[in-house]
């Protein structure tokens, strides 16, 4: 079996045959699909994707982003791995691992995420480090919407339902007015106080760019009273993987839920088109409270900098979880609250 290594969106012999073994998967995800090339997120950030190929079939794919010294493929939130389980699954590893080494050439830290239905001994024999993290909340759509929300938390059933009543109302944007009110919720979101927002601010054109691709991806807005008051962006590929993608809020509305019934809207949403599960970006107790299972993600990290400075970090970091958890709970708490002022 043979690498191929895409730069760009493929020509169509390539892309025929990628979308080919798209339709072979249970599961297909956007990351992994043609259109990964079509993102508006990767300017100046080399994105590429790995083809495992024989016999002109394609057999697996590996997405990532070859930024300076850093090649990354996915996040700890949302693996961009997949291979046809009908295939010889560790040939197609074989070739989707030699295909990164191609792609990564003297790059200091490789990394890619997988799930654990996907273990890659290819990697590991080549001296990437295996580390499970905690991973997504994952329901099954297939079972309805109907059964879905019957497994919600009580409270989660119970904040939908006040959100209603008290004249919270999602739809999907539909024009240019709705990204730029969307938009204007994303800044506000982003000079929150409640938490420190990790990731950089996209330029209008950058978030209206990606909220126009509908075939995989919709924008959901929350209002009351005719104002935008939450938003909520789902990833998808048709038949396959939905995925949330972001989400931002007004702190003077949190009181009213929006977040809560735009996640149960993108559900209802994402069973009428008959996708089938639905990763929700993480697992803290927001995420938990909607049911499903966590599956973990797990990450396979190369590193070659100098003194192997991030698993040394991983060490260190490591060490002093176990002893914050060793101590008692009143002490805890203030390490706690320090942590929370140094954020802010």
């Amino acid at each position: 079996m043979k690498c191929e290594i895409v730069h760009e969106f493929p020509a169509p012999p390539v892309e025929a045959a990628w979308r080919d073994f798209l339709s072979r998967l249970e599961f297909p995800s956007h990351y992994c699909a043609p259109e990964y090339f079509l993102e508006p997120f990767w300017t100046g950030k080399r994105p590429f994707s790995i083809l495992a190929i024989e016999d002109d079939l394609v057999a697996g794919v590996l997405t990532g982003i070859h930024d300076g010294e850093s090649v990354v493929c996915g996040l700890q939130s949302r693996p961009q791995i997949a291979v046809d389980q009908n295939s010889d699954t560790d040939a197609a590893l074989e070739a989707l691992a030699q295909g990164l080494f191609k792609e990564a050439e003297r790059a200091k830290l490789l990394t890619v995420y997988t799930w654990p239905s996907l273990e890659l001994p290819p990697f590991a024999a080549r001296g990437f480090r295996r580390r499970q993290l905690e991973g997504n909340v994952v329901l099954d759509l297939t079972r309805g919407a109907d059964v879905l929300f019957q497994q919600f938390s009580k409270d989660r059933r119970r904040n939908i339902r006040f959100a209603e009543k008290h004249g919270v109302t999602v739809r999907l944007a539909i024009g240019k007015e709705d990204i730029l009110g969307a938009y204007d919720v994303y800044l506000a979101w982003r000079k929150t106080e409640r938490k420190k927002v990790k990731w950089e601010q996209h330029a209008f054109q950058t978030f209206e760019d990606a909220q126009r691709r509908a075939n995989n991806r919709s924008l959901f807005l929350a209002e009351q009273s005719g104002k935008i008051i939450a938003i909520n962006t789902f990833r998808f590929y048709p038949g396959g993987l939905f995925e949330s993608a972001g989400n931002s809020s007004l702190d003077e509305f949190l009181h009213l839920k929006p977040n809560d019934l735009l996640q149960w809207r993108g559900i209802e949403w994402a069973c009428s088109q008959g996708l089938r599960r639905h990763s929700l970006g993480g697992a803290h107790q927001f995420l938990t409270r909607f049911g499903g299972t966590v599956v973990p993600v797990i990450r396979y990290r190369l590193d070659r900098t100098l003194l192997s400075k991030h698993d040394l970090q991983d060490k260190v970091m490591d060490t002093a979880r176990k002893m914050f958890r060793q101590l008692p709970p009143a002490a805890q708490e203030k390490v706690r609250r320090a942590l929370r002022k140094e954020q802010h």
